[in-house]
């Protein structure tokens, strides 16, 4: 409203009193950040006005992460300047315009809000934990969000790649060569296991892929480490990673990008965005990127494409939909890595293939989903969503993981033709209600979900027809695709009804209680052929429930101190059973977790966790009858983490995380207790550190540095043999400016010999050695 001095802008309550904002100038534009405060607003989720008074030219107000309200007042000249009292309505801040300087530009700055908060290298809250929107420092567990600016600093094009940064996981097997992809560890343990159990999500909902994992639509990733089966159901113990779409923003934005590197690597994205009509109710996102490139590996190259656009429609003040679809299509070589001897890996050229140029993977994936949100008022609120998956991957080599092996005196690895394709059709959907009300003084908010999910997947096989050797020492391709002639078929289908509960409670300001339990229903059926013997059939039920507790005690506002116990729950296959015929009960986890969150400064958190994590029921040789099994196998997992993440100085950003792992057989009977688990450092660091030039010539002007160690890591149970611990060195130069912003970086700075990943499934393949000395360089810009 207008006022003698130019304007004054009160933000009215209903109770209460607001705290005292903190100001700051950005440009023309003053801001104000006003700390645990909800927007509660007729129509929308921000408020704007154009051109107020002469001297203002914007007012917005919006609601940030981390119950945070944001008023950014832009003037025409200059920022302006306010006072802030308390008044009889709420908080009042009387705006006096700004006067220009003479050595200031004419331009006004326009602050534009869209509703999302730029943290740069500290996100303050994540979905994943509480499928609320919940302050990192409230949730009694350990979290890592890995936000956008360090994936675009790192031009991390790929999952793996941006995954880096984040110690205690762990890559494993290869693109396109193994029953799941490539995979990840996190704490020890994989993400991936049998029907159902994905730890993978894209935007809270259960993905899929053998395929590339990429980051171009995405916002960032969050990585909850420990159990989680309270809330996203069937999972092995170690942990969630959540892939976070790109939204739709209510202002226009345009962008492109291009970057070639290294091995003839070249690639090119798009990412639009804006409203669609005038009052900006709909509004729309489109990104879609396209790669072509070869690998410093011989024979292997690739394609790929994939485009993916979201719709959100603001149908009522209260109600908004969200319509998201994505489809990706690829194709390239399937390598499987280095063969091995007895002893280690085998000593031949890192960049020599054992495949054939027409080891082919190809995939055609499509998913199209929806959410519909519904605030019934200030405090309840319904979502409904829908999504439908379907995945046809191809999978065609001559695969030396497969059969007797490498002969290490004459050189000669022996072949399997192996080809799988198959269709994998996903419909998941569930309704949640969250709301928040007290009991007396005690706060809570509750969330209550039911979920119903349908696994189907067709698949035929071929992997007993021998192909031709090859000598590693010198190899000969026969460049001949062998006859496709699947022998082996396999239908499955699951079906998945649960059936969640979870309470956050505030019973004091500094002293919050996190409870939740969840009830799975499983039924599942397997076809099984194996050409020329009859069919099989096999079918199964399961159920489980899977509790979780947790405390968090803020004994000043920057420090959170925290214990939780949660659990996880995993299927077996339908056609395993005990000696008796009954199946085996499912697979257990349970975690045991204390840490402490601190707020160092307000651009920068750390955190300190210490865990006790179990697999439990695990099946193991029955020693009173080899030739069955009994569930008696527990692995264990225990270690320290720490993740260090924000801006340190001004233009100085940082991502430091650290894990050790002590992980290991810990109840066997096959005389391998004690062994360490397959693939898991015992110690692991990362660091990615940029600085940019705030001021001078050099404004805009930025380096990076990035440090990477990974420890030794046992191939197998058995512990065979170690793949040896590596130091990494990676560099980035960028320079922005305006619109703009160009990039160079290079990994393996020192081109060190090094192990990336290794292939644990039982398709088979090789160790995958890491990419020398390569360079990337990009360039993008914005309108």
């Amino acid at each position: 409203e207008s006022a003698e001095t130019g304007l004054q802008v009160v933000l009215e309550t209903s109770e209460g009193e607001l705290a005292t904002p903190t100001t700051t100038v950005s440009g023309n534009a003053l801001i104000a950040a006003i700390p645990n405060a909800v927007l509660v607003l007729p129509d929308g989720q921000n408020f704007q006005q154009f051109q107020p008074t002469e001297d203002i030219a914007l007012v917005q107000v919006t609601q940030l992460s981390g119950d945070q309200v944001q008023v950014a007042i832009t003037g025409v000249e200059a920022a302006p300047t306010a006072e802030v009292s308390v008044g009889a309505m709420g908080l009042v801040l009387s705006v006096v315009p700004g006067v220009a300087q003479a050595s200031e530009s004419d331009d006004v700055l326009r602050v534009v809000v869209t509703g999302e908060e730029d943290e740069g290298y500290n996100p303050s809250s994540a979905s994943t934990a509480t499928r609320t929107d919940t302050p990192l420092r409230d949730i009694p567990q350990s979290i890592q969000v890995v936000p956008q600016q360090v994936i675009e600093d790192r031009n991390a094009l790929e999952l793996r790649d941006t995954l880096e940064t984040v110690a205690g996981v762990s890559s494993t097997g290869a693109r396109g060569t193994g029953i799941v992809g490539e995979s990840f560890q996190v704490r020890g343990f994989d993400i991936f296991g049998s029907p159902g159990t994905i730890g993978l999500l894209r935007d809270g909902i259960p993905y899929f892929s053998l395929g590339t994992l990429d980051t171009n639509d995405l916002e960032r990733v969050e990585i909850l480490r420990g159990p989680a089966s309270v809330l996203y159901g069937a999972g092995g113990p170690g942990g969630t990673i959540n892939l976070v779409s790109k939204q739709p923003v209510s202002e226009p934005f345009y962008a492109a990008s291009l970057t070639a590197g290294s091995f003839d690597s070249y690639r090119g994205a798009v990412d639009l965005s804006g409203p669609l009509n005038e009052s900006g109710t709909v509004r729309y996102r489109l990104n879609t990127a396209y790669e072509n490139y070869d690998s410093f590996r011989d024979l292997v190259e690739g394609e790929y494409f994939s485009i993916s656009p979201t719709l959100a429609w603001d149908i009522g003040p209260n109600t908004s939909l969200n319509i998201y679809g994505r489809y990706v299509t690829e194709n390239e070589t399937i390598d499987e890595g280095l063969p091995e001897t007895s002893t280690g890996v085998a000593e031949v050229p890192d960049d020599r293939f054992f495949g054939e140029e027409f080891n082919q993977f190809e995939q055609d994936q499509f998913s199209i989903s929806y959410t519909l949100d519904h605030r019934f008022n200030e405090n309840w609120s319904a979502r409904h969503a829908l999504q439908y998956f379907q995945y046809e991957p191809v999978r065609n080599y001559a695969s030396f993981g497969i059969g007797p092996g490498l002969d290490e005196e004459t050189g000669g690895l022996s072949r399997t033709a192996y080809y799988a394709d198959g269709t994998f059709r996903r419909l998941f959907t569930n309704a949640e209600m969250t709301g928040k009300f007290n009991t007396r003084s005690i706060q809570h908010q509750l969330l209550f979900g039911i979920e119903y999910r349908n696994l189907t997947e067709d698949q035929d096989f071929q992997f007993s027809d021998p192909y031709p050797s090859i000598n590693i020492f010198s190899p000969t391709y026969t460049r001949t695709p062998f006859a496709i002639a699947p022998n082996f078929f396999r239908d499955d289908e699951l079906n998945i009804i649960s059936i969640y509960l979870q309470d956050q409670v505030e019973l004091l300001p500094n002293l919050k209680l996190l409870a939740g339990v969840r009830y799975d229903s499983f039924e599942q059926s397997r076809t099984l052929e194996v050409l020329p013997n009859p069919q099989r059939e096999f079918e199964q039920t399961d159920s489980a429930w899977s509790p979780r507790f947790g405390i968090v005690y803020q004994p000043i506002e920057p420090i959170s101190l925290y214990a939780s116990y949660t659990s996880s729950f995993t299927p077996t296959f339908a056609q395993r059973s005990n000696e008796d015929g009954s199946p085996f009960d499912p697979e257990t986890g349970q975690q045991f977790e204390i840490g402490i969150k601190a707020d160092i400064s307000d651009q920068l958190s750390l955190t300190l966790a210490a865990f006790d994590l179990r697999r439990q029921n695990l099946t193991t040789p029955d020693p009173d009858n080899p030739a069955f099994s009994s569930q008696t196998g527990e692995q264990t997992s225990r270690g320290i983490e720490l993740n260090l993440a924000g801006e340190i100085l001004p233009g100085w950003n940082a991502t430091l995380s650290y894990a050790y792992l002590d992980a290991f057989v810990s109840e066997d009977n096959s005389g391998i207790e004690g062994n360490r688990l397959a693939g898991v450092p015992e110690n692991q660091v990362s660091l990615w550190t940029t600085y940019e030039f705030q001021e001078g010539d050099l404004e805009g002007l930025g380096l990076g540095l990035g440090l990477f160690y990974v420890g030794d890591r046992q191939r197998d149970l058995d512990n065979t043999y170690e793949l040896p611990s590596y130091f990494r060195t990676d560099a980035a130069l960028f320079y922005k400016r305006n619109n703009w912003r160009a990039q160079l970086n290079f990994e393996n700075l020192f081109d060190i010999d090094y192990f990336r990943s290794a292939n644990y499934d039982f398709v088979g393949g090789g160790v995958n050695p890491g990419e020398p000395f390569s360079v990337s360089a990009s360039f993008s810009v914005e309108f």
